[in-house]
């Protein structure tokens, strides 16, 4: 018997923001995105329509402006710290993201044992490509993916812990039996077994080894 850990990204490794913002700031599109992310809390963008306008405001990104944002961006203390205990445990990790997997399979580097994110054209990116719905993820493909890792890790949903902060990690944390919100929104702080505020990965995940409700 082991344990599947599953770490949402934005707002929750990344500190109060998310991969489109930090990409945007690099491209100067900081208020472009800004509109679609009120958009899509509004509910007129779903995340196909989301990905399909950024595809097309992505025109220029390219491999060192995806380097420069995820260097700068602002991740929470202890990350490699939690992933290599996981790992000396005999455990596995996964983030499962919304946001594009060209920026979250980075933390791949970082020892996690998967990172999924949603898949978009290759580069550079032009207006003739095509983004494929089939590859952009929706909050219910958090729990699809956690179950397909299961599978291949001969675990249950009941061997899982999630960690998230909003509405779209509101299906996994009804999904598995323990979940730690981590600076998190009304949406999923009432489904939490555990509750944390602040800066530091390595407090989240003792919450959610040791029993405690709250840090």
């Amino acid at each position: 018997m082991t344990t599947l850990h599953l770490f949402d990204m934005d707002g929750t490794l990344m500190h109060g923001s998310n991969a489109n913002a930090e990409l945007a700031g690099r491209l100067g599109l900081t208020e472009r995105f800004r509109e679609m992310d009120a958009a899509f809390v509004a509910g007129e963008l779903d995340t196909y329509s989301y990905a399909v306008r950024a595809h097309r405001l992505w025109k220029g990104l390219t491999e060192d402006v995806i380097a420069a944002a995820f260097a700068a961006a602002p991740w929470v203390d202890g990350i490699r710290e939690v992933w290599a205990d996981i790992r000396a445990r005999g455990e596995r990790s996964a983030v499962i993201s919304m946001s594009p997997g060209f920026f979250v399979e980075r933390l791949l580097d970082w020892g996690v044992h998967a990172a999924h994110g949603s898949r978009f054209p290759p580069f550079p990116f032009g207006e003739h490509q095509t983004v494929d719905a089939a590859g952009i993820l929706a909050p219910e493909d958090k729990v699809r993916i956690a179950d397909e890792l299961c599978a291949a890790y001969g675990l249950s949903r009941a061997d899982c812990v999630a960690y998230g902060d909003s509405m779209s990690d509101v299906a996994l944390f009804a999904a598995v039996p323990r979940s730690v919100a981590v600076n998190a929104d009304h949406h999923v702080s009432g489904l939490a077994s555990h509750a944390y505020e602040g800066r530091d990965l390595r407090a989240a995940y003792a919450l959610a080894r040791s029993g405690n409700g709250a840090a």
